[in-house]
């Protein structure tokens, strides 16, 4: 193989481009990572990092910086035909299930400096201006060519194509992948005849008070959410194409119904960016094509109900960096790359479906679902989120704690409400907090209660962390059980849970998946 091949090519260097090199880096695998563009512009549209992408930061330190850079929605607030109908308190909604319980806005032009800042202190710089043309893959490598943005075209342009040579290619270049393309996948789905507007204001009035505001009119639906508590903020909001002969490149925010905005008594002194953009949801028929991967958007796009994208393709991401990293340097089989696809395309397959339901909801035409929107919402939500249980249910959901991979060749065993394939459960007790080791990007064994000693001796000869956490009621409530000894992923995921607490059924599983530890 050429001296010069990487083990990884990243093609896109968005939120989801930049998580992978980072989690493949920290694990010693090298990676190049190109754009075709320059640093990506301020007119971007993700706003939330929910909590499960949160506890994931805590691998590389990042999760502290995004929390202290960005606001907390404290509430979320009502409104119908101009009328304040509702305040749901938010604050902390998610309290024992996280440390990270709360609705978080963290703008992605300023997540993605963040992101490429703490790559570049790693010693990987992203090449700019390369934009894929094509990719072929041989037995042990594949060979992707690169045009250079900042030239002009040539006829004779081949020759002045760049090569690069990668055991991996994985494209996280969007919807219009190239790599996708280059695979041939089909990218299978439809375009809602509804589009979506997203603006970065300046202004006044009570919706730009720090809190959500979402409102529910005839015709019409706007959800404000705020940077700060000052006077920025961003407007979200539904288009109906039939209503304009323009198109929709050319819309601007006075095209917008203006009636709406009045009723919300919100005062724009400046809009920043405004974007109008069509709603597709579309899924990859495959993940992967041998030695290419596709991830994020260039695997599944979904409408911006609920704020899943980008922090769905941070998680497929993350999945997908420990299992390349496992077999580039030689601890499985690439069978266990398959894995990826049968995890993640399941989640986003759900995702897609929820989302989309979600989304014709809220821009459903007709008098019942306009009654719904305007009066029965705003009448029952606030009496409903009054109850913990409820508001619980609806914050692990929009979190992304409850993704799960029970299902999945790569989980094994139960104790209690615990599985194989869960994400371990939250427990601190006093100062210690059982998620503290999971800040390593590694294999590692959790028993709660007392460690058997031949589980003791496992670990050590499979030199991987014993953390043993001395019982308590807490992780009986979590539904953890007593002595019993959990295996986990290096991306948090329960991969066994053996009742028994004795090291077997952990040596079984890594038979039966081909798997070393070190």
């Amino acid at each position: 193989m050429n001296a010069s091949c990487t083990d990884v090519l990243i093609v896109g260097a968005g939120p989801t481009g930049l998580v992978l090199a980072l989690w493949l880096t920290r694990q010693g695998v090298k990676v190049r990572i190109v754009d075709k563009d320059d640093a990506k512009a301020s007119t971007s549209r993700a706003l939330v990092i929910h909590s499960r992408t949160l506890e994931l930061y805590r691998q590389l330190d990042l999760a502290e910086k995004v929390v202290a850079n960005g606001h907390k929605i404290e509430a979320t607030n009502i409104w119908s035909e101009g009328s304040h109908r509702g305040h749901v308190p938010l604050g902390d909604v998610g309290s024992g299930l996280t440390p990270y319980p709360f609705l978080h806005i963290y703008p992605q032009d300023r997540h993605e400096p963040l992101l490429e800042k703490r790559l570049n202190e790693l010693g990987v710089q992203v090449e700019r201006h390369k934009e894929l043309v094509d990719f072929t893959e041989h037995d042990s490598s594949i060979m992707a060519r690169f045009r250079d943005t900042t030239k002009p075209s040539s006829p004779d342009q081949d020759t002045e194509l760049e090569t690069y040579e990668a055991t991996f290619i994985a494209g996280c270049d969007g919807s219009h992948s190239v790599v996708r393309r280059s695979c041939g996948i089909e990218f299978e789905g439809e375009t809602h005849k509804q589009s979506f507007f997203v603006a970065d204001i300046e202004g006044s009035g009570p919706v730009l008070n720090g809190e959500a505001h979402v409102t529910f009119n005839q015709s019409d639906i706007l959800l404000t959410l705020a940077y700060d508590k000052g006077r920025r903020g961003r407007l979200n909001g539904v288009i109906d194409q039939k209503n304009f002969t323009k198109d929709i490149s050319e819309l601007t925010l006075d095209d917008i119904s203006q009636d709406t905005i009045k009723k919300m008594k919100l005062q724009i002194d400046k809009v920043n960016w405004f974007t109008a953009y069509h709603v597709h949801h579309r899924l990859s028929q495959s993940f992967r094509k041998g030695r290419a991967f596709l991830v994020g958007d260039a695997g599944h796009i979904h409408s911006p109900v609920g704020g899943q994208g980008m922090n769905t393709g941070i998680g497929d991401a993350i999945n997908l960096a420990w299992k390349l990293a496992t077999v580039v340097q030689g601890r499985a089989d690439p069978s266990l790359l398959d894995t990826y696809e049968s995890e993640r395309r399941a989640f986003a397959t759900s995702l897609v479906h929820t989302t989309d339901k979600a989304f014709n909801f809220l821009a459903t035409e007709g008098f019942f679902a306009s009654f719904l929107r305007t009066w029965l919402i705003p009448m029952i939500m606030p009496f409903l989120t009054k109850f913990r249980f409820v508001r619980h249910n609806m914050f692990s959901r929009i979190s992304q704690i409850l993704i799960n991979y029970r299902h999945s060749t790569l989980s094994a065993g139960s104790t209690g409400l615990v599985q194989g394939g869960d994400r371990m459960p939250w427990a601190p007790v006093g100062e210690v907090d059982n998620f503290d080791s999971l800040k390593a990007i590694t294999w590692q064994v959790h028993v709660y209660g007392a460690a058997k000693d031949e589980l003791t001796q496992w670990c050590q000869s499979m030199k991987i962390p014993l953390h043993a956490f001395p019982w308590h009621d807490e992780y009986q409530r979590v539904g953890l059980a007593t002595n019993a000894a959990y295996l986990i992923r290096p991306d948090t995921y329960i991969a066994v849970a053996e009742a028994s607490g004795l090291p077997e059924r952990f040596d079984q599983y890594l038979k039966d998946n081909n798997l070393r530890l070190t």
